[in-house]
């Protein structure tokens, strides 16, 4: 077996003992599963496969670990009680609320999530004393929550890292000079695609983001970090030597992630385009199904939790499994030309009709709420998302020097911005979404079972 098969089975199988722990099967269960498997498949090369399978259950022992570590914490759930707390993330804002992620001092142990007022508002670093209950969180990240408790009150500031708390001080201040000189729709929309942050859009907005399938669009997905990536390495290279170009672009996107608050979609498209550089950097060959599997792990040696009970880092890894090795597939099905077309509107189709195929009965189990109408959505949106995004960027940049010229760049961004929210309000009004009801484990299985058929017949034609 070659060093690469190697690498991707030792991490997989890592990552299939964590999703066995998560879904609560047992060692003895995991172990037998492993000597039916070994029995049934691996006889053949048995020695490099009774090796590999240990990482299932070393996968399996470290979310156990983790989970025990997780909940060994020390919390008076349910009763008044006076507690402090100091805030480790930046403080997600929406209409007259900020929540904050607070990590328990001094009696009490843990981390929990606290909902309140919009003012005064609260900054990463600050310690703060409260007064209120504690309930028990659904959220598998927090131990407990509390909604708006009696009291809060300020003890200090800057407890956190100042390089983080400077990375969300930044960010805060690119995506207010959005509310200073657009409408705020526009200047809504603006920072969810930049930074995506969410909390100023909507109700209404989001429910029309989900109805037109368009949700991704404030998800830092791929798309924003290769753009990122592509304009950095542009620009840098023309003043630096490939060397310092690769490193400054490097610590460039670490910070930008950091300024999301280590959003996993982003982290995990940080680690392909990263990858993606240092292939070029270094001349080697760039494996996406190695990087893929490489991020997964990175993503849940940090928070096992992600594989099973996080939404966005399912539908972000699917996502991507889409455009890999669905997309060719359905190139060659529907004969389309390797040429992008006209503002890229084939590549466009592609990569929307592979993902939204591949986490499809993920968007109906979780949101029961699958629109075909998605397809036609993204198209006409997505080829101008690249131009929004580089204006977005500008428009923060520019603010600083001159709030004048800022004013000229935000008209043409104020026009794609509103043709964008016309385009999303249209086809949540018009979407067609035929399946509105649960899925059972048979039809999922059943599902995917067809797409890897179409994976495996397309290889099989290029193969011959």
């Amino acid at each position: 077996m070659a060093a690469y098969d190697i690498f991707f089975y030792s991490l997989a199988f890592f990552l299939i003992g964590i999703l066995a722990a998560s879904l609560g099967i047992t060692f003895r269960a995991i172990f037998a599963a492993i000597i039916i498997l070994a029995v049934v498949f691996f006889l053949k090369k048995w020695q490099i496969w009774a090796i590999l399978t240990i990482f299932i259950l070393i996968g399996a022992g470290y979310y156990q670990w983790n989970d025990f570590q997780f909940h060994k914490v020390k919390i008076t759930f349910n009763q008044e009680i006076n507690f402090s707390g100091i805030v480790i993330d930046d403080p997600q804002n929406s209409f007259g609320t900020q929540t904050l992620a607070v990590q328990l001092l001094a009696f009490y142990s843990g981390k929990i999530s606290v909902r309140l007022p919009l003012y005064p508002q609260f900054h990463y670093g600050d310690e703060i004393s409260f007064r209120g209950k504690i309930g028990k969180s659904l959220n598998k990240n927090f131990n407990g929550v509390v909604d708006f408790p009696q009291e809060a009150n300020l003890e200090k500031s800057g407890l956190g890292s100042p390089i983080r708390a400077a990375l969300f001080k930044f960010k805060n201040s690119l995506a207010n000079s959005y509310n200073k000189i657009l409408a705020p729709a526009p200047a809504a929309l603006l920072a969810g695609l930049t930074f995506g942050e969410r909390g100023n859009l909507s109700n209404n907005f989001k429910q029309a983001m989900s109805l037109s399938g368009t949700t991704h669009l404030t998800a830092l997905s791929g798309q924003n970090i290769t753009l990122i990536v592509a304009a950095l390495a542009a620009i840098l290279g023309l003043i630096f030597s490939p060397g310092l170009t690769f490193l400054v672009t490097i610590f460039i996107i670490l910070s930008f992630v950091a300024m999301t608050g280590f959003d996993i979609s982003a982290v995990r498209a940080a680690i392909m385009g990263i990858a993606v550089l240092l292939a070029k950097f270094s001349g080697r060959i760039y494996d996406p199904r190695n990087i893929l599997v490489l991020a997964a792990l990175l993503i849940n040696l940090f928070n096992p939790k992600a594989l099973v009970f996080d939404v966005g880092f399912q539908l972000s890894f699917l996502a991507v499994l889409g455009i890999i090795y669905l997309l060719p597939a359905l190139r060659k099905l529907l004969r389309f030309k390797e040429e992008l077309g006209f503002l890229a509107w084939r590549e466009n189709f592609l990569m929307t009709l592979s993902a939204q195929l591949a986490t499809a009965p993920l968007l109906i189990i979780y949101f029961n709420n699958f629109s075909l109408t998605a397809l036609i959505a993204n198209i006409l949106i997505l080829m101008f998302i690249p131009l929004t995004m580089a204006l977005g960027f500008l428009i923060g940049f520019v603010y600083f020097l001159s709030s004048y010229l800022s004013l000229i760049l935000a008209v043409l961004a104020g026009w794609l911005l509103n043709y964008e929210i016309f385009i999303i309000n249209f086809f949540a009004k018009i979407a067609w979404q035929p399946f509105r009801s649960g899925l059972n484990f048979w039809a999922i299985l059943v599902y995917y079972l067809a797409l890897v058929s179409l994976i495996i017949w397309n290889r099989n034609r290029v193969d011959k």
